[in-house]
């Protein structure tokens, strides 16, 4: 098995930075627009459409607004078996970490899956800075 971790400090506050991830069906539109194309709700699980055309299903485990905590499984495509986990936390006034952990298998998928992870983190980074500034 496969853990991978992304951290990125965002210049945004921390109830904007929660609105956005906390918007599951939203995906492509408030958190990493260009990196995911299309967001598809079916029931709770989304569709989720990704810059390079694959498509994943993702179920929801838990979206917790205490502890700004999103949980989600990919089932189906390349993996046989993705946990991923979003929480965000204050790091100052108007600063918020972003922390995105995946643990999969197969492991040999990691490599590729960390590089993704990253380059989904600058996207959304770029885009909550962008919408926080001011008018």
């Amino acid at each position: 098995m496969a853990s991978i971790r992304t951290e990125i400090l965002i210049d945004t506050p921390l109830d904007e930075v929660w609105a956005a991830l906390r918007d599951w069906g939203a995906l492509h539109e408030r958190l990493a627009p260009g990196f995911v194309t299309d967001t598809r709700l079916d029931g709770t699980d989304r569709i989720v459409t990704f810059f390079d055309g694959t498509i994943v299903r993702e179920v929801l485990i838990d979206l917790d607004d205490d502890a700004h905590r999103l949980v989600w499984s990919v089932v189906g495509g390349p993996y046989t078996h993705h946990n991923g986990v979003a929480q965000v936390f204050a790091d100052g006034p108007g600063r918020t970490r972003f922390v995105w952990v995946a643990d999969l298998l197969p492991g040999d998928l990691a490599a590729r899956t960390g590089a993704l992870m990253e380059q989904g983190t600058a996207v959304i980074k770029e885009t909550l800075e962008a919408q926080a500034l001011p008018a």
